[in-house]
């Protein structure tokens, strides 16, 4: 053979090859490539016609697939969500896109699939798909490992950073936001580990590292009260045991508050628990609640004192928020009062310690006796007359106590040997405290509106 026919076999070889490579890119330019999917569809050496034929036939037994790492978890027909696709509209942009003349690439990596392009959704339809999905995810995620921020918690008796956890938790909101969008959008698929919850305050958080140094701050603040007079502290371990650090920010356990406030206001609240005091004959005697009280405003101080607390400030001398006629702010009587003595029928008016007036009285007989408890002259009045079912007496001076009808007035009626020791049991009041009136107008005009009045 000579050496120009050798020559020739590489040409003929050449010209075989280029008239295949273009032969097939002629095929593709109304064919499919290999491998073209369209949807879920494999419409590979399809014509237009025939590719669209095929997906009218199968758009029935199309599906939205839920995958967990390629594998499928659940699918969903499509047709459950009432959905109409643009067929003619679908493969015209597919062939559109292809290139015939690197027909030879579709051997070596698949097309990139073409989804069906979506007409219409039944909303309603496509809410309680994702409805039911989301309750599935849900219980996905119990059985797998939960994201954690990283947070700040007590531990070994002191405030540390805890570092964060990457778990493989599904964000479910996220998810099935996306997954609707997904759907609507027309496409075949969604990926749940693109959906993996991450955690959004790591432990290098610089945030994070100053809310530790103020948690530490509020953990060692010194606190008190001022209650009637007295400090109450609050322990240093209890308000270490309220802070808590959540969702990046520092608070306190607000129903481990309001119990410490409720245990205050059961400890010193006034209009349930006794006063005691120091009395001219007696000694120290308990006197019981009467109208002159508070009460601590459980849900306002738990707001005031958390607020107060965070500022992580020491802080002394604080008045709990109250309701009533009296004040934590101070002593409940205090240094000027007027002192009624039920068991020695005797009354004192004390003015910054000291006694102004005292003299005999005559309180409530046995079946209406005077009520004893911490009372105020919350009124004054001249020439009353004051009623009842069985009685109507006027009086020069009046000085109601309570919100009974009960208080201080003059009791011309009255014999002046009778005031004083047993003869409240035979001419004793309706429950008022008879004055003799010489003394009553004395009175009268040295207190004013407020003063306290302590009955027992």
């Amino acid at each position: 053979m000579t050496k120009k026919k050798w020559l020739l076999i590489p040409l003929v070889l050449v010209l075989i090859l280029v008239s295949f490579y273009c032969y097939q890119a002629i095929q593709f330019q109304n064919k499919f490539l290999d491998k073209t999917m369209i949807g879920n569809t494999d419409v590979s050496k399809l014509t237009k016609e025939e590719a669209k034929t095929k997906l009218n036939e199968l758009v029935d037994a199309e599906v939205y697939r839920v995958l967990d790492n390629g594998e499928v978890f659940k699918e969903i027909p499509k047709k459950e969500l009432g959905m109409e696709y643009d067929i003619d509209k679908t493969v015209n942009n597919a062939m559109s896109k292809q290139n015939s003349w690197l027909w030879f690439m579709s051997y070596i990596q698949a097309p990139e699939k073409e989804d069906l392009e979506a007409k219409g959704i039944n909303k309603e339809s496509l809410n309680k798909i994702m409805d039911s999905v989301n309750k599935e995810l849900e219980a996905f995620n119990k059985n797998r490992k939960q994201t954690k921020n990283a947070s700040v918690e007590q531990k070994d008796g002191k405030f540390q950073i805890i570092p964060e956890v990457q778990g493989d938790s599904i964000d479910t909101k996220k998810f099935i936001s996306a997954a609707a969008k997904s759907i609507e959008k027309g496409e075949s698929d969604i990926e749940l580990t693109k959906f993996i919850e991450k955690p959004t305050i790591l432990a290098t958080d610089d945030n994070l590292k100053k809310e530790l140094d103020n948690i530490n701050k509020v953990a060692e603040i010194n606190a008190s009260y001022s209650i009637n007079g007295q400090e109450v502290k609050i322990p240093k371990d209890k308000m270490a045991s309220w802070v808590i650090f959540e969702d990046g920010k520092l608070n306190l356990k607000q129903d481990e508050v309001k119990k410490y406030v409720e245990e205050l206001g059961a400890t010193y609240n006034t209009s349930t628990n006794p006063s005691k005091f120091k009395s001219t004959k007696r000694g120290e005697v308990s006197v019981p609640a009467g109208a002159l009280s508070w009460t601590i405003a459980t849900d306002t101080e738990v707001a005031q004192l958390t607020e107060q607390i965070l500022k992580g400030e020491d802080f002394s001398g604080r008045v709990p928020a109250f309701q009533g006629s009296g004040t934590p702010a101070s002593s409940l009587i205090g240094n000027s009062y007027i002192e009624v003595d039920l068991q020695n029928q005797h009354m004192w008016y004390y003015k910054d310690g000291q006694v102004a007036l005292e003299t005999p009285v005559i309180t409530g007989k046995p079946s209406t006796p005077t009520p004893p408890g911490v009372f105020y002259v919350w009124n004054k009045k001249r020439n009353e007359i004051l009623r009842g079912e069985d009685y109507a007496s006027p009086v020069d001076y009046w000085m109601p106590i309570d919100w009974t009808g009960v208080g201080i007035h003059d009791s011309p009626w009255q014999n002046d040997g009778a005031y004083g020791g047993n003869s409240f049991q035979t001419v004793g009041s309706h429950g008022c405290i008879n004055t003799p009136p010489s003394v009553c107008a004395k009175l009268f005009d040295m207190i004013e509106v407020g003063v306290p009045v302590v009955v027992f």
